[in-house]
């Protein structure tokens, strides 16, 4: 079960460079239910997300190399990348940062993942968070991948 939520930033935060990074390329052979292929550094995952916005199911299965890029032949859509940017924060939370590349450049999303719904409600986000974007399914890297999307 992934319980998450996720924010539009409008700026970004100083001295970015000084976190740990992942440089994330993913694609989708299908997006209800979503079916992902995903290349984070040098590990390769399929991912299945049930439907939700704020909880959801979701089960990760390892792929090689070559099984990714067999796959990766078969998406449909944008094949999109990103940096993702892991920042602490308080009550051992994690803030995952994407900063995406074209043809996004420019969109800056923010995910926390939390260990139960009670937490994700109650959670109080750092003030550079900017706009809950949680509930919008217009910043799910699904909806995203779609050729005709338009959040950027």
């Amino acid at each position: 079960m992934e319980i998450e939520r996720k924010y539009l930033l409008h700026r970004l935060p100083e001295k970015l460079e000084q976190y740990p990074r992942l440089r994330i390329e993913q694609g989708y052979l299908c997006t209800a239910p979503v079916v992902r292929i995903r290349r984070q550094d040098d590990t390769y995952y399929l991912t299945y997300k049930g439907s939700g916005l704020m909880i959801r199911e979701e089960y990760n299965l390892p792929l090689t190399e070559a099984s990714y890029a067999h796959l990766r032949e078969k998406i449909d859509g944008i094949l999109l990348s990103k940096t993702r940017y892991l920042l602490p924060l308080k009550g051992n939370l994690t803030a995952e940062l994407d900063v995406f590349d074209a043809p996004y450049e420019g969109l800056w999303l923010v995910e926390v993942e939390f260990p139960d719904q009670q937490s994700a409600e109650q959670f109080v986000p750092p003030e550079w968070f900017g706009e809950d974007v949680t509930f919008s399914a217009k910043y799910h890297n699904s909806t995203l991948s779609l050729p005709s999307s338009s959040a950027s």
